[in-house]
């Protein structure tokens, strides 16, 4: 009976840089078989592209073996966002490697699957710094949190008053940053183990988009950033006429 060397299948890899701690994961056949965390925060442009290439080479993965990479897409680090894009786009245009882009606060969604009392609302918000944050709206429906409402930049409180009642959970580094509010309104704020964005939940996502032939062209593949990056507004500030 003809065996198959694991060498010569083809993998995916996930990346997740949209928060302060970046991520990568490697999966072969819709399932995570290794994954690694960058030392601490921040490390992004110093650690990355060594920790993929560890990473496939515990797994003796050449760059020819995969097939797909799975890029968490924002909102979140400005930063970030540009490496985990920029990783992206090199691998598709050097080895023809197939790009789906996950929602990150989708992928911080998630995270709320790991509480015992699992909210049926569930808030998402990621700090948009100016007091402000990137949030979206999330219910949970069989066995995962489905999106209700879009990402947008808001006043925490304002955003959960809008959508009113209490008994709702919040997710995400904005929700430490407003607890207050978040308390006024009624809701409460998952513990902080759950803030942190998952490279192997941006797997077993972008494992489905892709089963749904939900792919982006990596030519024109662009984070999700809701607002301008800062230096961008500032040379629109002093340019304008």
């Amino acid at each position: 009976m003809m065996t198959v060397n694991e060498t010569d299948l083809t993998y995916a890899l996930a990346l997740e840089t949209s928060s302060d701690i970046g991520s990568a994961a490697l999966g072969l056949a819709g399932k995570v078989v290794d994954s690694v965390t960058l030392s601490g925060p921040r490390r992004h442009a110093a650690e990355f592209l060594p920790a993929i290439a560890d990473l496939c080479s515990r797994r003796s993965v050449s760059p020819q073996a995969l097939r797909t990479v799975f890029v968490s897409r924002g909102p979140g680090s400005f930063t970030g966002l540009r490496i985990g894009v920029t990783v992206a786009r090199m691998l598709g245009f050097a080895g023809g490697v197939r790009v789906v882009t996950v929602p990150t606060l989708d992928v911080i969604a998630q995270n709320a699957l790991d509480v015992p009392d699992r909210p049926s609302r569930l808030a998402v918000m990621v700090d948009a710094k100016r007091h402000h944050v990137y949030a979206a709206l999330f219910a949970y429906r069989g066995d995962r949190y489905e999106t209700m409402a879009q990402p947008e930049e808001v006043a925490p409180e304002g955003f959960l008053n809008e959508h009113g009642g209490t008994g709702g959970a919040v997710v995400g580094d904005g929700a430490s940053l407003h607890a207050d509010a978040i308390h006024a309104a009624g809701w409460t704020v998952l513990p902080e183990s759950l803030f942190r964005p998952r490279a192997e939940t941006v797997f077993s996502l972008g494992a489905e988009l892709e089963a749904a032939g939900s792919f982006t062209d990596y030519r024109s593949l662009v984070p999700t950033y809701i607002r301008p990056p800062e230096a961008e507004e500032k040379w629109r500030q002093r340019n304008q006429p």
